[in-house]
């Protein structure tokens, strides 16, 4: 599943890496890319992540200050799920999603049910 196309995700890496807001003018300078880009270009497509409800927006002085509504892992895991959710038996689903994680993953990914399960223990007792 691929949500952003190659600008929007190098505009979202400089966002996610940020720890403060950032103006259009500052993105444009971290952001690693194939080809040097127009700053109405990258404030063009941050003005749409925007309206797609994945960066924050408040106005400073003439510009606009950026942030990200989640952070990278949170939006990925939301992703994620929604694709399980998508359509489909999830069981099976999950099912072929585990048959193609490796085995470092796949401790990961034991681990990590491990800690929900004791999570989840601790917030019904």
């Amino acid at each position: 599943m691929r949500e952003f196309g190659d600008l929007e995700m190098a505009i979202m890496q400089v966002m996610w890496a940020g720890d403060r807001p950032y103006v259009v003018r500052e993105v444009r300078e971290r952001m690693q890319y194939g080809r040097p880009l127009a700053y109405t270009t990258v404030m063009t497509v941050m003005n749409i992540l925007h309206r797609k409800g994945v960066l924050h927006r408040e106005k400073l002085g003439r510009a606009w200050q950026y942030w990200p509504v989640e952070a990278r892992e949170d939006h990925d895991a939301r992703l994620m799920a929604e694709a399980l959710r998508s359509g489909g038996d999830e069981d099976v689903t999950m099912r072929r999603f585990i048959e193609r994680v490796n085995d470092e993953e796949m401790e990961s990914l034991c681990s990590a049910l491990a800690d929900a399960r004791s999570q989840r223990r601790l917030t019904v007792a």
